[in-house]
């Protein structure tokens, strides 16, 4: 793992007694509120790998949830408390550095709350820095309002100075040897409970640093919160209209051994095939990244590398087919594919209407929003000598009410 990187737990067990209800499966634009979550964490280039620790009774249906990140590296079950949770995703961690190999204890970890959607790739830096500079770190926000300390019975008892004072937020980080030492210290107290980890971090003499906050990065603790985020997100059922994205794709193959070519998902008989990792189809790659990259669902290398994860030899139709049912079940259709494919050979102006054919039902789309297009290369680069073919898409998906 590169210095500077980090891996995040993401507590999502809490009972959401303020809530009323489970607020983690809130619809938020046709997903869980969770799902925006781990979504905007994935987004940050900094985080490598992240687990979930939700209840017992949540772990097999978030494990199987269409919409998970490929950077969801475990879910796991919580405790009856936060510090429980914690020390289990913590605990998760430790175990994943048998598989990608760190130096002991300076992995960087962040905990960061379930029911923040709303968190930014630069906070998430932010926060990073600071651990590496710092050894741990927690964003706040200074306290704006009159405090006041009200009894039981609803009077006034004291009005605070709020001088000094702060609201922290989430992600909280510190190393992964940090964390193990505060966990092993304070399993000595097991009656104690903590709010956040910069308190458990405070407990064990070590010192946090703070850094500023964001006021857009909410936590969703009543009903009335999920509209603020609905609007912030763009997922407000579609009462400002349909909302639209466009993303790009591209991918390219040399010829390699076997044959037949699949490409545009139909197999070209008398042509080699495509060096690859799956059947080598560029041209369905490509608007697989260029739907995947509107969606901001990541790349189609992430959700299926090149390892022993994805069958050797699948067939892009099958690939494609699991970005289109990711897509709907985040609430977007697509809504127009414009592809091109660039190779001196084959020929394939008779083709194109199978491959748009195939397209359209792969994506469950009419063919009418397909656009298939072809070009010899020019005698330019790989595709023009013959030597391999690429492939460039742009891509239209929307959703709405």
């Amino acid at each position: 793992m590169a210095r500077g990187h980090a891996d995040v737990v993401v507590v999502a067990a809490g009972a959401s007694q303020r809530f009323g209800s489970d607020k983690l499966e809130a619809d938020i634009g046709g997903r869980p509120l969770l799902a925006w979550t781990i979504d905007r964490l994935a987004s940050s280039a900094l985080v490598e790998q992240i687990v979930v620790v939700t209840s017992a009774d949540r772990v097999d249906r978030i494990r199987d949830a269409p919409w998970l990140s490929s950077k969801v590296a475990e879910v796991v079950a919580g405790g009856a408390r936060r510090r429980d949770s914690v020390a289990e995703g913590i605990g998760a961690v430790s175990e994943l550095t048998t598989v990608v190999p760190d130096e002991a204890g300076d992995r960087v970890v962040l905990v960061h709350d379930g029911a923040r959607p709303l968190v930014s790739p630069a906070l998430i830096e932010s926060v990073v820095e600071a651990v590496r500079t710092y050894g741990a770190a927690v964003p706040i926000l200074p306290i704006a309002e009159t405090v006041k300390r009200v009894d039981p019975y609803g009077r006034i008892v004291e009005t605070l100075d709020r001088n000094g004072l702060s609201v922290a937020q989430t992600p909280q980080g510190a190393t992964l040897g940090t964390f193990n030492r505060a966990l092993r210290a304070q399993a000595r107290h097991p009656s104690l409970d903590f709010t956040d980890e910069a308190a458990l971090l405070e407990a064990c003499k070590i010192v946090v640093h703070a850094i500023p906050g964001e006021t857009s990065n909410l936590k969703v603790t009543v009903p009335g919160d999920l509209e603020r985020v609905r609007t912030a997100l763009g997922a407000d059922g579609g009462r400002a209209g349909v909302i639209s994205r466009i993303g790009s794709g591209s991918d390219s193959h040399p010829f390699g051994p076997g044959a037949p070519l699949a490409l545009g998902g139909i197999d070209v008989a008398g042509a080699y095939r495509l060096h690859g990792h799956s059947d080598g189809d560029v041209a369905l790659h490509a608007v697989a990244d260029a739907l995947l990259g509107a969606a901001a669902m990541g790349d189609l290398g992430r959700l299926f590398p090149a390892s022993s994860a994805t069958p050797r030899g699948i067939a892009s139709r099958e690939l494609l087919a699991e970005v289109a049912r990711r897509l709907a079940s985040a609430g977007w259709r697509t809504a127009s594919v414009d592809l091109t494919i660039v190779g001196a050979r084959p020929r394939l102006a008779g083709l194109l209407d199978k491959m748009r054919e195939a397209i359209a039902e792969t994506l469950g789309v009419p063919t009418d929003v397909i656009s298939v297009k072809a070009s010899s290369g020019n005698l330019v680069g790989m595709e023009g000598a013959g030597r391999g073919i690429s492939a460039s898409a742009i891509a239209a998906i929307e959703r709405s009410a």
